[in-house]
């Protein structure tokens, strides 16, 4: 039997780390090397288009609406809750997922 997503496990995590990670932000304390990295690699198309990789190799979308309910509801992320504009920033990757991608054919 083929394994179609050999990294499939792999993709779930990564999928994880860059929900928790855009939704925690930038710290006030962040180093200028942070701060330049964040401004490169952390903006919403970004965040998204990592989102949108890792369900192409194998993450399926009940797995990242999971993620964002966990990160919502679960106790094990009360602290990044608590966050200034955390919720506002999870609401922002979720809408990205639930409205249907319009495609414009010329």
């Amino acid at each position: 039997m083929q394994n179609s997503f050999p990294m499939k496990e792999w993709h779930v995590e990564h999928m994880e780390k860059t929900v928790v990670k855009y939704v925690k932000g930038l710290s006030e304390n962040a180093t200028g090397w942070e701060k330049r990295n964040h401004k490169k690699y952390g903006n919403l198309a970004i965040i998204c288009r990592q989102i949108e990789y890792d369900i192409k190799h194998g993450v399926t979308l009940e797995q990242v609406f999971s993620m964002f309910s966990r990160v919502r509801n679960d106790i094990s992320f009360a602290n990044l809750r608590k966050g200034n504009g955390a919720m506002r920033r999870l609401d922002e990757v979720e809408n990205r997922f639930v409205q249907p991608k319009v495609i414009t054919w010329y």
